[in-house]
Formats: C-alpha cells, structure tokens, sequence
C-alpha cells in the first residue's frame, strides 16, 4: 500500500496501526490523519528513535499492509 491510497483508507487502517504503535493516543492518530511526516514525528517523540529508523520501519510495515 502506498500512501496515497493510506490517506484515503486512513479510517481503515488506522487500527492496524494503532496495534503496531499502541504509545500512540487517540488524540495522536486523529493529528496524524494519515500524512506520513506527521505520523514519523510521533513515533520519533513516543519512542525515542532516530528519524532514519521510524522512516524505515513505517514504510516497510506500510508496504506489507
């Protein structure tokens, strides 16, 4: 899946993510909306890692979708 058909399924699967990514808030996912850059600087700020490897990690996890 890329994210152009993501943004448009967001509603969808945004509970998939939300299992993945389960630090994430409510609050989190709605800010989100589906826009990558925004999704990349949660994870930054909840999980601590580099933005190279949040890049990386979500792109796989998207692609496998």
């Amino acid at each position: 899946m890329n994210w152009d058909v993501l943004e448009g399924k967001w509603d969808q699967v945004k509970g998939k993510l939300k299992s993945k990514w389960a630090k994430l808030t409510d609050d989190d996912w709605n800010q989100i909306a589906g826009k990558k850059d925004q999704l990349v600087g949660k994870l930054q700020e909840r999980y601590g890692q580099k933005k190279e490897e949040v890049e990386k990690e979500v792109d796989e996890y998207i692609r496998n979708l």
